[in-house]
């Protein structure tokens, strides 16, 4: 009897599944990780190719002993030697005292989908391969780990010029000048909004502000402009303690970010909606501001007035990657473009009337 593919069910996995017996080998039902019939169609054809040459279900591996470490033992020895324990309780959950000899790219894989269904192959990679291949480098386990297709995302480069970040902050001065502050505070460290919002005054100090806790787990200090340094001295409380911002995210603060945005375009502030009501939000060219606009703004300024290079803006140590920072390097034209004047030269138009 040949194996059944089994058909995505709404509400509880988008993937076709595979369940049944073939030459006498049951399977029970197991997801194939795909939403797509076709290639769920090769899989199964694949798995019945592996019954027929006795490769599945594969032999049983011993149990795990002092030789054969775990999975939950490594990754106890990678957060206690100062790893991230970000994303890592449901690893171990899910792999426990699995061999990690038995953690290979399949396993892996499997991991992904079984714990995290429903999301983005960005998310999966963030999830459970990063960690995981740390995980396991820290055991010495050589593993060259291929991520999921997609797994960096979508790579955003939009940024603002100069004119509309101007007037998104002179319409933030308007509605909450702290607000405002916080504004100029992104768009001049390239800061998060959470790294921000974290931030107290014990760790500003004059021209500079050292930021503990990162996206990468890895503190830095920046330097503040003079003009914010300014802002921020001016308001600075005697005993330097607290939140430099009141303020927190959630629904307020997209609020005051979209009346900003609303007043720079020449439009009216819209109200918060009242509980059960949806806001009505007018069209307007900024709508695809974000607070994270401004963190990518800082990057491209920084290149395209600072004249930063890539090693730069690495140095910043807002990257741990230097692949992350080389999506700005097309604001700026190379130096080999100053030779187009030495191209030669084509009869001349005519101007119009």
């Amino acid at each position: 009897m040949p194996l059944k593919l089994r058909k995505p069910r709404p509400g509880k996995t988008p993937y076709y599944s595979v369940r049944g017996k073939y030459l006498g080998v049951r399977v029970v039902e197991t997801s194939l990780g795909t939403p797509k019939r076709s290639i769920a169609v090769r899989l199964v054809a694949e798995l019945e190719g592996k019954i027929e040459r006795h490769e599945y279900p594969p032999p049983a591996s011993p149990a795990a002993g002092p030789d054969r470490p775990t999975f939950l033992t490594a990754a106890i020895a990678y957060m206690e030697a100062g790893g991230s324990r970000r994303y890592v309780k449901h690893l171990i959950t899910h792999f426990g005292e699995t061999p990690l000899d038995d953690i290979d790219q399949a396993a892996i894989d499997a991991a992904a989908v079984a714990l995290h269904p429903n999301v983005t192959p960005a998310t999966r990679n963030v999830y459970v391969y990063t960690p995981v291949s740390a995980i396991l480098h820290h055991a010495n386990i050589d593993i060259k780990l291929r991520r999921p297709a997609g797994a960096k995302g979508r790579v955003r480069t939009d940024w603002l010029n100069p004119s509309d970040a101007g007037a998104i902050i002179t319409a933030a001065a308007a509605l909450d000048r702290e607000f405002a502050e916080l504004l100029l505070f992104l768009l001049y460290t390239g800061c998060r909004i959470g790294e921000a919002l974290a931030l107290t005054w014990e760790y500003v100090d004059g021209s500079t502000a050292y930021i503990p806790t990162t996206k990468n787990d890895q503190p830095r200090t920046v330097r503040l402009r003079a003009d914010l340094a300014a802002l921020l001295a001016a308001r600075r409380p005697k005993i330097a303690s607290g939140r430099v911002w009141r303020l927190r995210y959630g629904g307020w603060l997209k609020t005051l970010l979209l009346n900003a945005k609303l007043m720079a375009c020449g439009l009216k502030p819209v109200a918060r909606p009242k509980r059960g009501e949806r806001r009505q939000v007018p069209a307007h060219r900024l709508s695809w501001v974000n607070f994270h606009i401004f963190c990518h703004t800082w990057a491209t300024w920084m290149r395209r007035y600072g004249r930063v290079d890539l090693q730069g803006l690495v140095a910043t140590d807002r990257w741990l990657d230097p692949r992350s920072a080389a999506r700005y390097a097309h604001v700026v034209a190379a130096d080999e473009w100053n030779q187009v004047e030495a191209l030669p030269t084509m009869p001349k138009i005519a101007s119009g009337d």
